[in-house]
């Protein structure tokens, strides 16, 4: 895997980004220098198969990235002026998906989900790029149940802050997706829950883009500072 730590040098908390199917960490590298610029000790990192990674993106699994995802957590919390008790985990569309199982296996105190996708339990190990597009565009329509999905089982359990962030005019991640996140946090200790307007599932617009960048700033100084 490539990744980028950008760190200040009185770091305390740390926040660790996971990017969407087909994207990479250089999506976030921005947001992390800004966050960095705060007192937050800030990890981006390649998925397998994407970006600098030398994977087939057609062969990689759910699996394989999760555990790529549990990797990336690791080196950041390794990181000597890494505060524990202090790791936010800000996941975007499949990354979303997956720090959301990730919150069953590390400690997360903060985790913030950006338009995040939702995959049946089913084929788990099948490589994602051979998963039947139409039938998780229908799936994702409807309201699911925790019980019945893995992520949002986790979402159930999950007892930190939370963020989720819906664009408007998502036409990968319907409503219904995001309603399904929003309704399985029921132990979280808090909910926060915005939707930016006119903006696409990849925040193609510049307003759409700095929306968001004030959204997740404002509410990592709230939660974080806050704490402290």
């Amino acid at each position: 895997m490539s990744g980028r730590l950008v760190e200040p040098a009185t770091g305390v908390p740390a926040v660790l980004f996971v990017h969407g199917w087909a994207g990479s960490q250089e999506r976030d590298t921005r947001r992390a220098r800004l966050l960095a610029q705060l007192g937050f000790v800030c990890f981006t990192f390649d998925l397998r198969g994407h970006g600098d990674s030398s994977c087939d993106l057609r062969q990689v699994t759910r699996e394989d990235n999760l555990a790529d995802v549990c990797k990336a957590y690791d080196f950041l919390a390794g990181q000597p002026h890494v505060d524990l008790t202090s790791i936010a985990v800000i996941g975007s569309s499949y990354g979303g998906y997956l720090a959301a199982i990730l919150t069953a296996r590390r400690p997360v105190r903060w985790l913030g989900l950006r338009v995040p996708a939702l995959y049946r339990d089913e084929d788990w190990t099948t490589p994602k790029f051979d998963l039947d597009r139409s039938d998780l565009a229908v799936y994702r329509r409807s309201l699911i149940a925790p019980d019945t999905n893995v992520a949002l089982d986790r979402c159930r359990s999950f007892g930190g802050d939370v963020l989720i962030v819906e664009s408007e005019n998502d036409e990968l991640v319907p409503h219904p997706a995001v309603a399904s996140y929003l309704s399985s946090f029921v132990n979280a200790k808090s909910v926060t829950y915005r939707v930016i307007s006119g903006a696409d599932h990849a925040l193609s617009d510049k307003k759409s883009k700095q929306a968001y960048d004030e959204l997740l700033s404002h509410w990592l100084r709230e939660m974080i500072f806050g704490a402290r």
